[in-house]
């Protein structure tokens, strides 16, 4: 059996060895004569894995000690309301607007309480950073919200760009956690859905300060309070057992990558190559982000001529290159290169791209 070649936005790619690791071990893990799948959360063959893959996401991460981990459900964009619920406890918070699913969680978040836009850039159309000016923060806000990498628009906030405001900063870091190193301390929540870099879909990574727990009032639901769910270790209710499972095969994966650091390498090169294939093109692709804060794992382009965009995709999977559609509400093609989209899948697509221009250009 042939693999493709998967540019997916997410459900993404996943390392290969992974796979393969969880396809030996699918009917028995380890002896216990059953699958994790199977497993009850509370023994303690579930727990070794539940606590390992923790380890070693503190060890890839530098997650200090004073943060708690939670393996949670419900995706990124149930955290847009969650956030809020636990945060704000009767203040307002802002968020900065640099794409769609920051936006998104403004507008979820405006249905819990007092929420201000600090900045937007979508009068650009989410093609850059907003500038120092540009952002005008309340000093007294609960939190500031940011989004440090867009997927639909492809914009990435830079780790140097990532200053301290004097109130706690809370990131969604979906679609390029892992794929480099970050300083935890920076922030005092950390939350991203799983099925970019991380795992399959279904399990939720919150990394929270522990000075934020404990601020939620007693009317929301117990299983949407931080606090709850850290004092139970994340299993006030059954966790996404197998999703957990997948993304500690995955931190291990990581660790023989060099950890972020050897990742981050390997990204920044796959970016390059793609980038330089767009931009020397003789603008056959273009992007349209500026330079500053193009995203490393989701790469929009564009063709001059949209005419050709169904031949591209049709060529494309021909190919065996897939998942490079556009996301519906921007259109145009989109390269999503997370970590387990290998060097030599991003020089495929690259080849694939220059001999469709230089037949159809």
């Amino acid at each position: 059996m042939s693999r493709i070649w998967n540019f997916s936005a997410g459900p993404a790619a996943l390392p290969e060895e992974v796979l393969k690791q969880a396809q030996e071990e699918i009917l028995d893990w380890h002896g216990a004569g059953c699958s994790v799948m199977e497993m009850s959360h509370r023994g303690k063959e579930f727990m070794s894995i539940l606590a390992q893959a923790e380890a070693d996401l503190r060890e890839l991460m530098g997650i200090p000690e004073q943060y708690k981990v939670l393996f949670l459900q419900g995706g990124a964009t149930q955290q847009f309301a969650q956030i809020p619920m636990n945060l704000l406890a009767g203040r307002s918070a802002d968020y900065i607007v640099t794409g769609s699913w920051s936006k998104k969680a403004v507008k979820e978040a405006q249905r819990i309480g007092n929420v201000r836009v600090a900045a937007t850039t979508e009068a650009s159309n989410f093609t850059r950073l907003p500038t120092a000016e540009e952002i005008k923060l309340d000093p007294f806000a609960a939190y500031l919200h940011v989004c440090t990498n867009e997927t639909i628009h492809g914009v990435e906030i830079p780790a140097e760009r990532i200053a301290d405001t004097g109130v706690p900063l809370v990131a969604d870091m979906s679609s390029h956690i892992l794929s480099r190193p970050v300083n935890v301390e920076k922030f005092g929540l950390i939350y991203a859905g799983a099925q970019k870099n991380i795992g399959p879909s279904g399990v939720t990574l919150v990394i929270i300060h522990r000075d934020l727990l404990g601020m939620a009032p007693l009317t929301i639901p117990t299983v949407m309070d931080y606090a709850v769910m850290a004092e139970n270790d994340s299993m006030l209710n059954t966790p996404p057992t197998y999703g957990i499972y997948i993304a500690g095969l995955v931190f291990q994966w990581l660790k023989k990558q060099g950890g972020l650091a050897g990742i981050d390498a390997v990204n920044a090169e796959k970016a390059r190559i793609l980038y330089e294939c767009i931009d020397q093109s003789g603008s056959f692709y273009t992007n349209p982000v500026d330079p500053d804060c193009r995203s490393r794992m989701n790469v929009p382009f564009v063709l001059a001529d949209a005419g050709l965009d169904a031949a591209f995709l049709a060529d494309a999977k021909a190919a065996g290159v897939l998942g490079l559609k556009g996301h519906k509400s921007v259109g145009g093609m989109r390269a999503s290169i997370y970590n387990a989209v290998s060097l030599a899948a991003v020089t495929a697509l690259v080849e694939f791209m220059n001999d469709f221009a230089k037949r159809k250009g």
